[in-house]
């Protein structure tokens, strides 16, 4: 029989290792003098040691472990946990290629002189009253939240506005724009006015502070977070209007920007579906 230290050596295993797999029950010393306490093992136990040491590398914890064997199980079964641990390391292995793609975004962004964070929220289910219709421009958006408004206003709702834009590729008219208001509870829906509950999604995320005319930065974020971290698009972009300012001094209009962009000053997120 081998002292405690000798079977260390001889196995690589260090002294402290081999105690605490003795007291959780995974590998007991062949004996144990009664006098001087001290632990021997004999190289009939290099097989299990063995076993404790290929199972430890695949993942398994000592616990799992000591229940394995101390069942004993049959190949097949042991089978089954062993893909079941395979699949969980699969798992485990996208899930940090998909943060590491993430930090590759990240480090993108702060490359190419972009301050927006894009972050992924999963967004639970929310009531709308919603008006949604074709709009000859962009700007022009202000009207659908009009029609909202004078729907809403006599019942005393007010809320967070959004708009959702449904178009598949950028419009300059005939544009399919979705103007909302979110709610607490449902109301009555009535004159054009929808109320319904907008699905859960996942979302990438930005926040823009500032005037519509910047607003393309934040979706040039998001638009290369989401190409740079293997996402793809898979519904409407939506903005939420979290605040909302009119500017002091109105700038001149320059050619081709409706007077309505000048009234957009303030904090934006742009949500982006993504899979």
């Amino acid at each position: 029989m081998l002292k405690i230290g000798d079977f260390s050596k001889l196995t690589h295993v260090s002294v402290r290792m081999l105690r605490h797999y003795d007291e959780l029950g995974v590998l007991t010393p062949a004996h144990i003098d009664r006098e001087s306490g001290y632990r021997y093992y004999t190289a009939a136990q290099l097989p299990r040691l063995n076993r404790i040491l290929a199972l430890q590398d695949l993942g398994f914890s000592l616990r799992q472990i000591a229940e394995l064997l101390a069942q004993d199980l049959p190949t097949e079964q042991l089978r089954g946990m062993l893909l079941q641990k395979q699949a969980e390391l699969a798992d485990h292995v996208r899930a940090e290629q998909e943060r590491l793609a993430r930090v590759a975004a990240r480090i993108t962004q702060i490359e190419g002189g972009r301050g927006y964070d894009v972050v992924l929220r999963d967004l639970p289910a929310q009531w709308v009253a919603s008006v949604r219709d074709r709009i000859d421009s962009h700007g022009a958006v202000g009207g659908l939240f009009g029609r909202l408004f004078g729907h809403l206003a006599p019942l005393g709702v007010a809320g967070l506005t959004a708009v959702v834009w449904h178009d598949d590729a950028h419009v300059e008219e005939g544009i399919d724009a979705e103007a909302l208001v979110y709610l607490d509870t449902p109301v009555p829906a009535g004159a054009g006015v929808e109320v319904y509950a907008l699905a859960p999604s996942k979302m990438a995320c930005a926040v823009h502070h500032g005037s519509y005319l910047t607003l393309p930065m934040a979706y040039d974020a998001v638009m290369m977070w989401l190409e740079t971290s293997g996402y793809d698009i898979v519904g409407a972009n939506r903005e939420v209007y979290l605040h909302y300012t009119m500017p002091s001094r109105r700038p001149p209009t320059p050619v081709g920007v409706s007077e309505s962009v000048w009234r957009a000053d303030g904090i934006l997120v742009n949500y982006t579906n993504h899979r």
